[in-house]
């Protein structure tokens, strides 16, 4: 009898293991696809990523590119996220990882991403480092590197190869498309259900060092061939609406119709880039299309931004740059925005460039500085971002501490304010330093005069040459109610439908909210308004304040 009890017990035991294993292999897997995948929504100006029928604000930071490897190197990662407030991390897969086998695909490394990701409460935007990364194609399977003949590469004008899969060869498309079609096939099966992966961007920063274009064979067969017809049609439908930049390059030939390459477009490296663009798109169209057929998450593209003064060649040229914008949305109606990456200070010129003809904005990779949180601020703020990341997030040596993960958590509690009132004319953003150390923001009937907090003299670092950069968002949640979030920024106001009014501050408040529901942690008057003559947030402080104006006589 007990040698009875004892198999049953054993048993019994097994049975608990191994209900508690199929269990934990399927929330790790999942099993099913949601009626409703993370979709785009248009509200007002603004585009919204949708996931699980809400609204959702990217508050991101992007791994290293060798950061996740292994699960060993994650370890001390997670809790620096979480330090940090972000909600969302972007990660690499590696074709040369998943396919180190010619039709053999391996996914564990990734599916542990997916589990942990879960785990730790954290949504993922994945990259697909295919054809071509930063340019260069590094991160290709070794089968098709050391295959040149039939995975060819490109060529620069001496006949020298490149470190760059052609766009021109179909054998270097069927293998990348085949690629990207299973891991997105795969990623339905494993994720469709918990959608922890809610974007996606195919390839990273598509473009050609050192020469302006591909110079093999295949490319100079179709660079003296005549421009595609359907690139003619597009151009010529959207001529009213085309960017400034290539409206002029197609005008100086007088907006010819048809010809090769450098008849309509002239003699010169700019039409390199064009007829590059124009086929790096159609090649990035094709995989994207192949991934979307069988799980149709939202897809962007990234570019290098190109330095100013620099000519094709001289920056990774042809990719998804802004003066090229017509020539990637005629090639590549898959692809559902563009996106710019930043390495350098021109942050509000970019973006400007970057929102023409409705793109949405998303920056999904900025250098880890101290302007960060200031511009994460501005970028949701103004521009109706759906998020921003910096890049090497893990690299942070005091993540409690980050401006950037005290800019986060405001957002976060502002969220339901901010995807309730975006693209509707109720927000904005702003970015300042000494060089811009004032913006003029007009909401409903109001206009705010923001100044840098420093310009009050108060603050010890007014003294230093240079100023850190401040951001913040203001919001209109009523007629004269507002919320204003973010630091270094004191307010002015003025009624600019009736100017003959006088505005004073009726009520200000700082405080949090808590389930969505603010709380007062202090009512603030005499010195904390300065007598009822602006809102002020110091640099050092990351606040929400509630402001409630009157106006008088």
């Amino acid at each position: 009898m007990n040698n009875f009890k004892k198999i049953l017990s054993s048993l019994l035991l097994l049975s608990v293991f191994f209900v508690s294993s199929q269990k934990n292999q399927s929330n790790k897997l999942g099993d099913t696809v949601s009626d409703t995948i993370p979709y785009l929504k248009k509200q007002g100006t603004a585009t919204q990523l949708i996931v699980k029928n809400k609204p959702y604000l990217i508050l991101g930071g992007e791994l290293g590119n060798s950061t996740f490897t292994s699960l060993e190197n994650m370890v001390t990662v997670w809790p620096k996220l979480k330090a940090m407030n972000l909600n969302t991390i972007l990660a690499p897969v590696f074709w040369e990882l998943i396919e180190s086998e010619e039709g053999n695909f391996d996914f564990r490394l990734l599916d542990d991403l997916l589990f942990e990701a879960r785990n730790n409460n954290f949504k993922i935007v994945l990259l697909w480092f295919g054809s071509w990364k930063n340019s260069m194609s590094s991160h290709a399977p070794a089968w098709v590197k050391i295959n040149q003949k039939k995975y060819p590469r490109a060529r620069d004008k001496n006949g020298t190869s490149q470190e760059i899969l052609s766009p021109f060869s179909e054998n270097n498309l069927q293998a990348d498309r085949l690629a990207f079609k299973t891991l997105m096939q795969h990623l339905r099966d494993v994720d469709g259900k918990e959608q922890t992966v809610i974007m996606v961007q195919p390839e990273n920063e598509i473009g050609m060092l050192p020469s302006a274009r591909d110079y093999s064979l295949m490319a100079n067969k179709k660079y003296n061939s005549k421009v595609p017809v359907e690139f003619i049609n597009y151009i010529t439908e959207n001529k009213k609406i085309l960017v400034p930049e290539f409206y002029e390059v197609w005008s100086r030939n007088g907006f010819r119709t048809n010809g090769t390459w450098e008849e309509i477009f002239g003699v010169g490296e700019h039409t390199s880039e064009i007829f590059m663009a124009w086929y790096f798109a159609k090649y990035t169209q094709e995989v994207i299309a192949a991934g979307k057929s069988v799980y149709p998450l939202p897809m962007f593209v990234n570019a290098a931004l190109n330095a100013k003064g620099k000519q094709p060649g001289e920056y990774p040229s042809a990719g998804p740059l802004p003066h090229l914008m017509d020539v990637w949305k005629a090639a590549a109606p898959s692809i559902d925005f563009l996106s710019p990456d930043f390495y350098n200070p021109d942050f509000k010129y970019w973006n400007d460039l970057y929102v023409r003809q409705g793109n949405p904005l998303f920056i999904p990779e900025h250098k880890f500085d101290n302007t960060v949180a200031g511009k994460a601020a501005y970028a949701i703020g103004h521009y109706q971002a759906m998020g921003f990341s910096p890049f090497s997030i893990e690299s942070s040596d005091d993540p409690l501490n980050e401006p950037l993960g005290k800019i986060y958590n405001l957002i976060n509690q502002l969220t339901p304010l901010i995807t309730k009132y975006q693209g509707l004319n109720r927000m904005d953003g702003v970015l300042l330093d000494k060089e811009n150390a004032g913006n003029i923001v007009s909401l409903g009937n109001y206009e705010f005069t923001f100044n840098h907090s420093y310009k009050l003299g108060w603050e010890a670092e007014a003294e230093n040459e240079t100023w850190d950069m401040a951001g913040a968002i203001i919001i209109q949640s009523g007629k004269k109610e507002f919320y204003v979030a973010g630091n270094g920024v004191y307010v002015t106001f003025k009624n600019i439908k009736d100017p003959n009014l006088k505005v004073g501050i009726l009520k200000v408040d700082e405080g949090i909210f808590e389930n969505k529901k603010w709380k007062v942690i202090r009512h603030l008057n005499g010195d904390q308004t300065h007598q009822g003559r602006h809102l002020r947030i110091f640099k050092e402080n990351y606040k929400i304040q509630r402001l409630e104006l009157y106006d008088y006589e």
